[in-house]
């Protein structure tokens, strides 16, 4: 019984060490414009020499960052478009930061999967039963809604006992336009860096692109507006 505990927490207890070792070495200081600016001639110089071993080290360091639950994802997605030009660093973004979601994920339902059948209230089956119904198009509006943490999107469907395939499904598609827009951004930071003109992340989501991102979110629930509909109807008076 032991050893089983042992293994069940073991995954989640190595993402809150190697969080915390993140922390204690001041790595963070890594994951800044501020340092991007410092040293992009010499990224520039590594990826002109060694682009398929920079883009394998980046999207370990991207999938790490996402399982460890780190800030900085997104200084990382700038930094790939500036790097990588917009198309190679969304198709690596993407990947990558699924990645990592799904480990923290699988993680997340390992540790606490016996805990939340045992001591799950009533509200909380219900909320899980109403979630997994439509698991899909609640995890993709969630992914597409930027007023939404990534680190407790990934940890929500654990708890809520969402299936591995729909969970994985919808990260990859739901963060396809805010991975565009941040690469995007980061495909035109070069000649910005160069300059040494300022810049900062407030810059990125304009009201335009949060309205575009919201609708998007909106559109993922018409699934779940339309089977409300039907049962309406059906659901005799």
């Amino acid at each position: 019984m032991e050893s089983r505990a042992i293994r069940r927490w073991l995954p989640l207890l190595v993402i809150v060490l190697g969080a915390g070792l993140f922390f204690a070495f001041g790595l963070q200081r890594y994951l800044s414009l501020e340092a991007l600016r410092a040293n992009r001639d010499w990224l520039y110089w590594q990826v002109s020499d060694h682009l398929a071993l920079v883009v394998a080290i980046y999207m370990l360091v991207y999938a790490g960052v996402v399982t460890l639950s780190l800030p900085g994802a997104t200084i990382l997605t700038l930094a790939g478009g500036c790097l990588f030009g917009l198309w190679v660093a969304t198709g690596v973004t993407i990947f990558a930061a699924t990645l990592g979601a799904t480990l923290l994920y699988l993680a997340a339902r390992t540790a606490f999967a016996d805990l939340l059948r045992a001591r799950a209230a009533p509200w909380l089956k219900r909320l899980s039963t109403g979630f997994r119904e439509n698991a899909f198009s609640y995890l993709l509006f969630l992914r597409l809604a930027p007023a939404f943490p990534f680190f407790v999107v990934n940890l929500v469907p654990a708890f809520l006992g969402v299936q591995l395939r729909t969970f994985v499904l919808a990260t990859f598609i739901g963060i396809i336009p805010g991975t565009f827009v941040y690469a995007s951004v980061g495909a035109g930071l070069r000649s910005v860096l160069d300059s040494n003109q300022p810049f900062s992340l407030g810059q990125v989501l304009t009201p335009q692109i949060l309205t575009a991102l919201i609708g998007l979110a909106l559109l993922s629930l018409l699934p779940v507006a339309y089977k409300a509909w039907r049962r309406s109807k059906d659901f005799p008076k």
